[in-house]
């Protein structure tokens, strides 16, 4: 399979590139720093360019048969700045699988069903700003003709893979507190094989 992985670089894009090529896959990153790309391997594409340049999102996008997106909110709005240039070059290329890490601030609430957990008491941020960015994913996610999965973990250390954890639809497992970082990379890689949770949201946690 020629998968793009787009955030490559970061901590959960840069498992996800180490699964995808241990899977035999073919993988393509876009990134605007290759020299932060330590691999060698024959089945690796690195493609210099910018998520925010409409064109860079064409050129990554040719030959593709699955997008994940592990990009994040980097304190600012890229990644609701290049939601719609990556739908675009999806649905130019023919491309309906897309895979992106969101936040469990984006999940309902189980304290109150109606609101997501950013906007209740159920979360314990201060600041909402993250959550907003990836509202704004969902939204225009939700409003594609892609089939979209959204991987939400809650906090996030680095940690050992583990290989168990749990998953729910839209909400969080209960009582969840946290999911490490290889863990959660293991779980969006292996929903290229999986449509169990196709336009959903998915919370995880151990």
């Amino acid at each position: 399979m020629n998968i793009l992985i787009l955030g490559g670089t970061g901590r959960v894009g840069s498992q996800i590139v180490t699964y995808a090529l241990h899977d035999r896959h073919h993988v393509t990153v876009l990134v605007r720093t290759p020299e932060k790309i330590q691999i060698n391997h024959e089945n690796l594409t690195i493609i210099q360019g910018n998520v925010l340049n409409k064109d860079d999102m064409v050129r990554a996008m040719h030959g593709i048969d699955v997008v994940i997106s592990a990009l994040n909110t980097d304190g600012a709005t890229t990644l609701s700045e290049s939601m719609p240039f990556i739908i675009e070059a999806m649905e130019n290329e023919g491309i309906q699988r897309i895979i992106t890490i969101g936040t469990a601030g984006i999940l309902q609430s189980r304290i109150t069903p109606n609101l997501l957990r950013y906007q209740s008491s159920e979360s314990k941020r201060k600041s909402v700003r993250a959550a907003e960015e990836h509202y704004k994913v969902y939204d225009m996610l939700k409003q594609s003709k892609l089939e979209w999965t959204i991987v939400c973990p809650t906090y996030l250390p680095d940690g050992e893979r583990l290989g168990k954890y749990r998953t729910d639809s839209h909400f969080l497992p209960e009582d969840g507190i946290k999911i490490s970082v290889p863990d959660t990379a293991e779980f969006a890689f292996n929903q290229i094989k999986s449509s169990d949770y196709i336009k959903t949201r998915v919370g995880i946690a151990y």
